[in-house]
């Protein structure tokens, strides 16, 4: 088979899975406009706006990746119960993404992130959120949703898309894992708050700060025998098959525990001209879980997920992945 005739079938392969995205959703919310003067107020630009655009944030964003790539997300999160919510739940319903797993709370809000573009260039953010780990009411009806959906959906892979919101907590990936019973393989984009809690699962994906702050550890991103090192003490520590690093401008890095060894692949970036790397790091996730349901090898996912992460970054604002752009440039360096 040919490296053509490969890549070819594994993206035809992708819209044959189902996969459980569990985590923080939020609303990404974009003024875009012209900036030509500083305000008289205060030395601040004044943006005049000429176009408005909600768009699906957080672990919704992974469930829009793994759509454009073919495969059916079913998401599963707490939002509020404000106009926000009905705004999400539009937007969920305009991609024809189902709304089964999302629970309304009168006790949280929806979360959005506001961003105000001027001459193509993010000016300011501003977040509206509750950080608040979910109460124990909220928990267990998220769990009973997950349950059912375990039960009457064939699911691929499950994704836990963290953002130290507030949904995803030890308790929730403890009884999820439980249910699961070791017949799914699990993907875990950790955050600071839960990250030492994703333990036993299949792929790790943390970036390079999150590995320092996690091994205590402070090296140059180029010294890949340290990073080498600390992945594979991190790795040991939280018992992953692989522990899959991302290294900005400098690529990937994807360790894997095969019997007692270790066996890591680094993947360089390819040049792109970046203008935004919001959400870059779900459609990482993305790629790399699909690669992972379908038994990929670790050098083709870290290929992948690398390029598909690179080509997200040339666009402004949250954007899902484009499956023929991200083939087209596959077979263009691979193929």
């Amino acid at each position: 088979m040919t490296n053509t005739e490969k890549y070819t079938r594994l993206f035809k392969q992708f819209s044959s899975l189902k996969v459980l995205i569990v985590g923080d959703v939020m609303i990404d919310a974009y003024l875009w406009g012209k900036v030509e003067r500083i305000s008289p107020e205060a030395p601040v630009p004044i943006v005049q706006v000429n176009k408005r655009a909600n768009r699906l944030g957080g672990a919704a964003n992974v469930a829009l990746n793994i759509k454009a790539l073919g495969a059916e997300p079913i998401l599963c999160s707490v939002i509020g119960n404000d106009k926000q919510a009905d705004i999400f739940q539009e937007l969920l319903d305009a991609e024809a993404i189902s709304k089964i797993g999302i629970i309304r709370s009168e006790e949280r809000t929806t979360t959005t992130k506001f961003r105000v573009i001027g001459n193509n260039a993010q000016m300011l953010r501003v977040d509206e959120e509750i950080q608040d780990s979910l109460s124990n009411a909220d928990l267990q009806k998220l769990l009973l949703q997950i349950d059912a959906i375990l039960k009457t959906e064939k699911i691929d892979i499950v994704i836990f898309q963290d953002y130290d919101k507030g949904v995803i907590s030890k308790e929730l990936f403890d009884e999820t894992k439980k249910l699961l019973n070791g017949k799914i393989p699990i993907a875990v984009d950790p955050k600071r708050k839960n990250f030492f809690h994703f333990k036993g699962v299949q792929l790790f994906k943390p970036n390079l700060k999150e590995l320092q702050e996690a091994t205590n550890s402070h090296f140059d991103k180029k010294d890949f025998e340290k990073l080498n090192s600390e992945v594979q003490k991190l790795q040991k520590q939280m018992e992953a098959q692989f522990l899959f690093t991302t290294l900005s401008e400098l690529g990937v890095f994807i360790s894997e525990k095969i019997g007692i060894e270790y066996d890591h692949v680094q993947v360089p970036a390819h040049l792109r001209s970046i203008t935004d790397v919001s959400g870059a790091g779900d459609t990482v996730i993305s790629v790399a879980s699909l690669c992972l349901a379908l038994n990929t090898d670790k050098k083709t996912l870290a290929e992948l997920s690398n390029l598909a992460g690179g080509l997200v970054c040339e666009e402004v604002g949250v954007i899902p992945i484009n499956k023929e752009k991200l083939l087209k440039e596959t077979l263009k360096i691979y193929g």
